[in-house]
């Protein structure tokens, strides 16, 4: 047999961690890497934190598993506390940041089929250098062909804008339009926050034509950027939004949150899922809300976000043919490079035990644990600086 028992996906590393220490890794050999990849925006209460640790044990202790044919304490625990911290009226919970960007296409073509008998409203605008998941709908949702290789056909009912620019997004809208499909800041595609122009534009597009905004938050969500949601930055409200990521910690849980109105099409039989919602995925959820969820804490991701910002601001200036600038909201900050990023993500990760993400647009994307403080900070920028001295591009 030639084929690993892991199916080949993914070009895995030799880092092979068995245990997580607050903002740290540990490999099955002992050395300990600084993680300021937190699973690609995941663990935001870093890999010990005791209250979602305590809230998973003892809800395994009680009650695991029972299907969506019942009522779920726990699921309308956890949604009343989205709804309340959010524009939402409604959430669907799912798996993943995928599953919950499917609810947010069907909600949104659902919505004109309900609400107008509108069946010819099935197109979503979607924009250049997106990332929205993995499924058939998601990468069709995308314009990169990298995704789309190997997959044809894609499937239809989507059109793409060129990101962050609205005449492309006007131009595009006619009878066929259901809606916008937006990460307010773009994850994958390099840490880029959307201008309030475009975003305020788009918003105006869908009042103007009853189109459903909907926002991709599934990386940009939960008090990453230091709001709870990234659309708070602009003072205007999505119709659907997808989350994920960070809500569950590390524990798998995504969530669909709409308004009423944009839930309109979304009754009995609409849509399913077997695990979604499952108790202990509830518990880890409202483990996170009651972590992040409250204005002391967002105030403090703000502040670090700063502090960490200002520091790579500073830094960069040493090594001008390496850096370009830093861009980014929170503690979500992408380092934009002058030569690609990847090598120089892998030297930090194999040289300097420091774990980052590379990103598209060159850009090396620090996604830190939300509880990582001054401590983490002065040994990301130890490691940083000792990776950019040693590091050779004209070598990778």
């Amino acid at each position: 047999m030639s084929i690993s028992p892991l199916m080949p996906v993914y070009p895995r590393c030799g880092v092979r961690p068995v245990k997580g220490e607050h903002c740290h890794l540990i490999d099955e050999d002992g050395t300990r890497y600084l993680d300021f990849a937190s699973g690609i925006a995941v663990n935001l209460l870093g890999h010990s934190h005791p209250g979602l640790i305590g809230a998973i044990q003892r809800q395994a202790e009680t009650l695991m598993h029972v299907s969506n044919l019942y009522g779920s304490p726990q699921g309308e625990d956890l949604a009343q506390r989205l709804v309340d911290k959010t524009f939402a009226d409604t959430v669907f919970f799912t798996n993943s940041g995928a599953e919950a960007v499917e609810c947010a296409i069907k909600a949104a073509r659902a919505y004109h089929q309900h609400e107008h008998g509108d069946s010819n409203r099935t197109e979503l605008i979607t924009f250049t250098n997106a990332f929205h998941g993995r499924t058939m709908a998601t990468i069709s949702a995308s314009n990169q062909e990298k995704m789309h290789k190997g997959f044809y056909p894609m499937l239809a009912g989507f059109q793409y804008a060129e990101f962050d620019n609205l005449e492309s997004a006007k131009a595009l809208v006619s009878d066929k339009t259901a809606g916008f499909l937006v990460e307010p800041i773009q994850g994958e595609g390099g840490i880029r926050p959307a201008s309030d122009e475009f975003i305020h534009g788009l918003k105006a597009l869908c009042d103007e034509h009853d189109l459903m905004l909907v926002f991709d938050e599934v990386q940009c969500g939960v008090a990453r950027t230091g709001k709870l949601y990234a659309y708070e930055h602009y003072g205007i409200e999505p119709d659907i939004m997808a989350s994920a990521k960070g809500l569950g910690g590390g524990f798998p849980v995504g969530a669909c949150l709409a308004t009423e109105k944009a839930a309109r099409g979304m009754g009995f039989g609409t849509h399913g899922s077997t695990y979604g919602g499952n108790p202990l995925a509830m518990a880890a959820g409202v483990a996170v809300m009651e972590a992040v969820a409250n204005d002391e804490f967002l105030a403090e991701v703000t502040a670090k976000g700063e502090r960490l910002r200002s520091r790579l601001e500073q830094f960069i200036g040493n090594y001008p043919d390496l850096f370009d600038f830093v861009r980014g909201k929170g503690l979500m900050l992408g380092i934009r490079m002058k030569v690609e990023s990847r090598p120089f993500f892998v030297h930090l990760r194999d040289n300097h035990q420091l774990l980052t993400v590379a990103a598209g647009d060159q850009t090396l994307r620090v996604l830190p644990p939300l509880v990582a403080d001054d401590a983490e900070f002065d040994e990301f920028m130890d490691k940083l600086s000792a990776g950019a001295a040693s590091f050779d591009p004209a070598a990778s």
